[in-house]
């Protein structure tokens, strides 16, 4: 069958539309995907784990066609057409066509999702198919009082959770986000769970996981949500929640259908089965027990054979019915546990059986198995041994033979010193060959013994070869000991000699090591960045000058040893080759390095000198600039410090804090010249590649930081008392209220830095006689605060006060518009209301006004005192 890429299927008996099957610009909300994600993935695994796998990411995961079709399987209790089992793209698209296909089978209208998508890991079109999925198969099948598919769940949620005080399912998305309704379904079906009377409304993350722990825990329900991210979402995945709560129905309303018919089934399907399955095991153990073993090679493989097709033959089919048979009695012991049955205690021993007789029955089958092997490789190895024996015994005997003829040679009679010299190395030589030889003959000893031991036929062979090797061995171990000591003789001569060129050698050696050593840090290049430093290589020089005579003694020592074999080879008549045979260094060598190493140390010294100048120079610069930057940055701090508290400290009115802040800007400004002559000691300390002074903590950069934050700081300081006069000036505040205003704002400023936090700026306002609750203030917040900054200025407090101070005056105003119409009394007539007023407002304050008591009022006479004050709230008039 051939596909294109993506569905375009019409079905006449479709059960959803295209914005009921999903909606894919919904879901490129990410609060939705993420609830997607997770609960698609948990409901998906909650099927997979029957199968014994799961997914971790779920447009990962089902790529490959492969967890999406065994998915599909074990939802809808039916095979689908066999996998393809490449690992190409094309085989990747034919799995998954394959799973699309059976969807559209059971009468699902795909729109736009291909195999493609899926293969290549499109998210959005996973999602998308994964819901379709779990409508067809968790969802339409629900019906309940003649609705089905989702308007069925929500019905039958209506049903169980109607009881429940502040319970009110009306969808699938915000009626769920207080976790109580969830509470209730479990608590309407399984009351042991859950204390529902001691749930809050007010701890909806509480209640949520609660729901999530105890559905986990006692429901086999998966958790496939996250509480916080419902809470937190102004409104929660309705698939996600339509999802999950499908688990709740069928756990609780869809096993009370179906569980006399299946739990029927079950019983009589089982029973006959474990006790075949029983018997085969039975039949097989015997088998297996029996040990007697075959006497030829091929008897033993063929028997091997029988064994290796009962494995690939025989025993899978029975490894699978026993998989089978555990799964119907899980599934058979969960449906009775579901409808409160005790599990079956016949059934379960009879499992057991198995289980116990399975077991022996691999125990004895890889004893079998070992068994077998062990025999075919002892028979193997008396075969292996035999021939071995015979490889490793003809290798010896040619490497031996000839050996006791050259051992038998008198050649170092007549040789001269080099001669006799080879002629040692070579014995050497020999000997450790000989040497290396002994493992061979060990090991053909003990293959001779493991051959006695496994009873090989022609042992009798065997053992005379290997004792004629063994003696053989004896015989040219005592001749090559004999022409040692003869060769150890004659060298005895040349010992002196080869023992004084050793000795030059020992100590020439090191020593030239030490005068190349010398060489390289006499002219090794340095780079330092302080006095300490250079004089750090200073001293290591003086120690190093210091060694210099005990290293003329050892050069001294040295050549004193070649001066002793020129010595003994002219008293002796000894023709030297005049080559040391264990160095390569001669006397010259020495001689030449050590006119060097002195040549170096003077130059050394100049170079040190020229450089301790010059880090001192460094040194002066460092403390001319530490010296300045030490008294500009705690500067710049204090002035910052000072302005930060003119406003607050200074007694006086906003003109006379305007030309204190004036003044201070001017010696800001006139304090310019020593940053700038900073600057230029500092431009000198880099030329000279100066990156530290241990002087100060100040960098250059830090004055410049420090320094552009005060002129901002001062400017801004004086816009805000500019401000402050203009705010006075407009509203019309006096210069008393201002201080007022200040004396209340620096009060509650704690922490003096010209801000109030929300709480200290509620303690201002109830120490001014407020009565604040949570909403009022939050208004009130929002106006001092648009911008959620977290602080109340004093700008903004000073702009709030002088509003207060205004809706306070209007009030007093309106009182007065009343007195004057009730001509100066205490009271007003309905009447007087009615003529002075237009109809609508009359009226309305005729309704609103409260009676007047009082000895001097007519009767209906009404109180415009109390209610001019209570108008201070209202907006109708």
């Amino acid at each position: 069958m051939t596909y294109s890429n993506s569905y375009t299927i019409h079905h006449e008996e479709a059960y959803m539309t295209q914005e009921e099957d999903w909606d894919r610009d919904l879901l490129l909300d990410p609060a939705w995907e993420k609830q997607q994600r997770k609960t698609f993935t948990a409901w998906c695994n909650s099927h997979l784990r029957k199968a014994g796998t799961q997914i971790e990411n779920i447009e990962e995961d089902f790529r490959n066609g492969l967890k999406l079709m065994l998915l599909l399987e074990v939802i809808s209790g039916e095979r689908l057409p066999k996998p393809d089992k490449g690992k190409m793209r094309f085989h990747k698209i034919a799995n998954v066509n394959k799973a699309l296909d059976f969807i559209c089978s059971k009468g699902v209208k795909l729109v736009s999702i291909g195999a493609e998508e899926i293969v290549d890991g499109n998210v959005k079109m996973t999602l998308g198919m994964i819901w379709t999925i779990i409508l067809r198969f968790a969802i339409q099948d629900i019906s309940v009082e003649e609705t089905s598919a989702k308007e069925g769940l929500l019905l039958w949620c209506q049903r169980k959770t109607a009881p429940y005080r502040n319970v009110n399912v009306q969808n699938f998305h915000i009626s769920w986000k207080d976790g109580l309704a969830l509470c209730a379904l479990i608590h309407r079906h399984r009351p042991d769970l859950i204390d529902y009377s001691k749930l809050r409304k007010d701890d909806p993350v509480g209640n949520l996981n609660t729901a999530f722990e105890v559905a986990e825990k006692f429901l086999d329900i998966p958790k496939m949500l996250d509480a916080e991210d419902i809470v937190n979402t102004p409104k929660p995945d309705e698939k996600a929640i339509m999802t999950y709560v499908s688990c709740f129905y069928h756990a609780f309303a869809g096993a009370e259908q179906t569980k006399t018919s299946e739990t029927s089934n079950h019983l009589n399907n089982t029973s006959p089965s474990l006790l075949q399955l029983l018997e085969w095991i039975r039949r097989t153990i015997p088998w297996l027990e029996n040990r007697a073993a075959e006497q030829t090679m091929r008897a033993m493989q063929q028997k091997l054979e029988d064994f290796r097709d009962y494995r690939r033959i025989h025993k899978p089919p029975r490894v699978q019915e026993k998989c089978q048979l555990e799964i119907n009695f899980n599934t058979l012991q969960t449906k009775l546990r579901l409808m409160m049955i005790k599990p079956l205690l016949l059934l379960l021993l009879l499992l057991q059986d198995i289980a116990n007789a399975w077991k022996g029955l691999e125990q004895v089958e890889k004893g079998y198995e070992e068994w077998l092997l062990t025999e075919i490789r002892r028979l193997e190895r008396l075969d292996h041994l035999a021939e071995k024996f015979k490889q490793k015994c003809n290798m010896h005997e040619a490497w031996t033979s000839g050996k006791e003829d050259l051992l038998s040679q008198k050649d170092y009679e007549s040789a001269s010193l080099m001669e006799i010299r080879a002629l040692m190395r070579k014995h050497e030589a020999f000997e450790s060959d000989l040497a290396a030889h002994q493992d061979r003959v060990e090991q053909i000893a003990a293959i001779a013994q493991e051959l006695n031991e496994l009873d090989y036929h022609d042992a009798a062979t065997v053992n005379a070869r290997c004792q004629g090797i063994c003696d053989q061995w004896d015989n040219l171990g005592t001749l090559t000991q004999k022409r040692r000591d003869s060769l150890e003789r004659v060298e005895k001569l040349w010992e002196t000699i080869d023992q004084l060129y050793l000795e030059f050698a020992k100590r020439a050696a090191p020593f030239n090591n030490w005068m190349d050593g010398a060489m390289e840090d006499l002219q090794d290049m340095f780079i330092v960045h302080s006095i300490e430093e250079i004089q750090s290589l200073i001293t290591a020089h003086d120690q190093f000058k210091a060694t210099l005579p005990e290293a003329d003694k050892e050069r001294m020592a040295t050549m004193g040893i070649h001066n002793e074999i020129l010595k003994i080879a002219q008293t002796y008549g000894i023709k030297l080759s005049g080559i040391n045979p264990y160095t390569n260094l001669s006397p010259q060598d020495i001689s030449t390095k050590w006119d060097t190493v002195k040549h170096l140390v003077p130059l050394r010294d100049q170079m040190l000198q020229e450089e301790v100048a010059r880090q001192q120079a460094n040194e002066r610069l460092r403390r001319q600039f530490a010296a300045q930057a030490n008294i500009i940055g705690p500067w710049i701090q204090t002035k910052m410090e000072e302005i930060s508290h003119v406003s607050v400290d200074i007694a006086g009115s906003l003109e006379e804090q305007m030309n204190s802040l004036k003044q201070y800007e001017q010696n800001i400004i006139n304090y310019k010249s020593n940053i700038d002559k900073l600057e230029g000691d500092h431009q000198l300390s880099q030329e000279s590649l100066i990156f530290d002074n241990k002087h100060t903590n100040y960098t250059m950069e830090h004055i410049r930081v420090g320094w552009e934050q005060l002129l901002t700081t001062i400017a801004r300081t004086i816009n805000e008392v500019e401000n402050q006069i203009l705010t006075r000036d407009a509203k019309g505040i006096s210069q008393e209220q201002l201080n007022e205003f200040r004396a209340s704002f620096n009060h509650f400023d704690r922490k003096r830095n010209g801000m109030m936090d929300p709480d200290d700026f509620r303690a201002c306002l109830i120490s001014m006689g407020y009565d604040l609750g949570e909403v009022e203030f939050a208004r009130i917040m929002t106006l001092v605060d648009p911008n959620n900054t977290g602080v109340v200025t004093f700008q903004a407090f000073i702009d709030f006060m002088t509003r207060e101070t205004a809706e306070t005056d209007t009030a007093e105003q309106v009182m007065a518009s009343f007195k004057i119409l009730a001509s100066d009394k205490n009271y007003i007539t309905v009447d007087e209301l009615r003529r002075e007023l237009p109809p609508e407002q009359a009226e309305y304050c005729i309704s609103r006004m409260t009676r007047y008591i009082g000895p001097d009022s007519p009767p209906g006479a009404l109180d415009y005192i109390s209610f001019s004050s209570a108008l201070y709230g209202e907006s109708d008039l």
